[in-house]
């Protein structure tokens, strides 16, 4: 039996490609866009942000190949923003930093896609006040996730910013 070909066969979908997990975890960061609000908690406890609500905002840009995440406490004096996109296999997160400085992380995903761990490549710009190392977004369902941030301060003391989230649009 000879079968027709694939352009005759008007009603055969092409066949998708497999996402890589880099794309994987784009398309589950992707999934959070809208509007979240919820509490900030440092470790060690820093009096100025410790318990403030906090709003951030994830949004799909650029024809869907990125990922604005901005974040506002306020009262801060200003908004910094984050980028996530794909390049090549690899997930990358760039932190514009209101320190003046711009880390780069790669992605790894757990097991069960729930959780996406950002870990420091390299950092552009001044590291004098200190950089953003490390980042982890933690999916809990469709109306909730819980994000991760630790800073780097001068001297190699860590603080450790965590955002519990509730979808607000």
């Amino acid at each position: 039996m000879r079968l027709a070909p694939r352009s005759l066969l008007a009603d055969s979908p092409a066949p998708l490609a497999a996402q890589s997990p880099a794309q994987q975890s784009f398309a589950d960061i992707k999934s959070l866009a809208g509007k979240w609000e919820g509490t900030l908690t440092t470790f060690p406890a820093a009096a100025s942000y410790q318990g403030k609500h906090l709003q951030v905002q994830l949004r799909v840009t650029s024809s869907g190949n990125a990922v604005l995440h901005e974040m506002r406490v306020p009262g801060a004096p200003d908004d910094p923003i984050t980028m996530l996109y794909v390049n090549g296999n690899r997930l990358y997160l760039r932190h514009y930093c209101d320190a003046g400085n711009r880390p780069r992380m790669i992605a790894q995903a757990s097991p069960d896609g729930k959780t996406i761990t950002f870990n420091l490549v390299d950092v552009s710009g001044s590291k004098r006040y200190g950089y953003m190392e490390h980042v982890v977004f933690t999916t809990i369902d469709a109306s909730h996730h819980t994000e991760d941030w630790t800073y780097l301060e001068p001297g190699n003391h860590p603080t450790r910013a965590h955002f519990d989230l509730r979808r607000a649009q």
